[in-house]
């Protein structure tokens, strides 16, 4: 007889919330935000919320944990890219098909920004839990603050990094994309992220007393 698994109820939550964001990551980034003079696609504020969460469930339960949400992340993040493709290439109905378009120009994503945009997630958050867990084993598990706008901003510059160069390699200059992004991303992250991740964290020990 085997024996049951207890999963801590903050880590329940946060898989279920962490597994709906980054489906809608993809959602929002087809709107381009204004952050001041700079711009930067609306994904980022699902994202830096995933970029908080793994680093909360590595702050409470462990750099394992957080890297296996991390993987996990990927099974809705592919399904929800082809739950999208089979929705824009099935018939519209009738009194619809005006809008067919519209819809398939928002939704749609080339094969190639699909798997720039795999590629960057799993990259890029794997890295931030590495950078976040290294960082708390030699501080001792102190300055959270840092240890989160650190690693987030260091995974943001990655994302970046990876995404732009695989999705318009040839196509557009790569430079001036990636100095409006990097910029917003790494002033977000240092500004938002530090204070969600004490909240999650929080919130997470308080939950599983």
């Amino acid at each position: 007889m085997t024996a049951s698994v207890t999963l801590p109820r903050s880590l329940f939550l946060l898989a279920m919330l962490y597994g709906g964001l980054v489906c809608m990551a993809g959602i929002l980034g087809t709107k381009i935000l204004a952050v001041g003079p700079l711009a930067v696609e609306g994904g980022i504020v699902a994202f830096l919320l995933l970029v908080g969460i793994a680093s909360a469930v590595a702050e409470v339960h462990g750099r394992q944990m957080a890297n296996r949400l991390v993987l996990t992340g990927f099974v809705p993040l592919i399904v929800a890219a082809l739950l999208i493709r089979l929705v824009i290439v099935l018939p519209p109905a009738p009194f619809w098909a005006a809008q067919q378009p519209a819809f398939a120009g928002l939704l749609g994503q080339s094969s190639r920004m699909m798997i720039a945009g795999l590629i960057a997630y799993g990259v890029s958050q794997m890295l931030n839990v590495a950078i976040f867990a290294r960082m708390r084993a030699r501080e001792g598990g102190r300055l959270l603050w840092l240890r989160a706008a650190v690693s987030s901003m260091a995974s943001q510059v990655v994302d970046t990094a990876i995404f732009i160069t695989i999705s318009f390699w040839g196509v557009q200059p790569l430079a001036p994309l990636m100095v409006g992004q990097v910029t917003a991303k790494l002033i977000l992250s240092a500004v938002l992220v530090p204070p969600f991740i004490y909240a999650v964290v929080a919130f997470a020990r308080r939950l599983d007393r």
